[in-house]
């Protein structure tokens, strides 16, 4: 329909140079006269056909902003609905982020202390055995002894007994 519209107008225009050009070729007054009001009734129209455009084209920019407020609206109130679903998730994800990280920080010293505590503990367990293997060999070497010193007064009690018996 635009194009219609400008066809027509372009068409109007090309009359009105044809009536201008003519009124200056014949160069009669009245002809003059004439195609003056012709002239003139058709630069009226031309100005409310104009005027007619810039109404249309006014209207047209006016729906198209109303259009485009509309959508921002619509984009502004899904990008709030993005945010509200993807936000609960991400303090749940922050918090839980942050609880891991002072529990890092509270598992390092005591990871530390349990490794230091380890060491000891191997060391200790290693002096236990060495001392544990000591006190058995010596228990030993004590049971050898004793046994060898009861074998040794046995003895000596059997020669004096030998002796006493010899005697009597």
């Amino acid at each position: 329909m635009e194009k219609q519209g400008e066809m027509e107008s372009g068409i109007r225009e090309q009359q009105m140079q044809i009536v201008c050009v003519r009124s200056s070729s014949i160069g009669g007054e009245e002809e003059w006269e004439s195609s003056g009001s012709s002239a003139l009734s058709l630069f009226k129209e031309k100005e409310e056909e104009i005027e007619r455009k810039k109404v249309e084209v006014r209207e047209k920019v006016f729906s198209m902003l109303g259009r485009v407020e509309q959508e921002s609206k619509r984009l502004a109130f899904i990008r709030q609905e993005l945010e509200v679903m993807a936000d609960p998730t991400r303090r749940e994800v922050e918090t839980i982020r942050k609880r891991v990280d002072k529990l890092n920080r509270q598992l390092k010293p005591l990871g530390k202390s349990c490794l230091k505590k380890e060491k000891e503990y191997k060391m200790c367990l290693e002096a236990y055995n060495e001392k544990s293997s000591e006190k058995a060999s010596l228990i030993n070497r004590l049971v050898e002894l004793v046994g060898e010193s009861e074998r040794l007064r046995m003895k000596k009690l059997d020669e004096l007994s030998k002796t006493i018996e010899t005697l009597y």
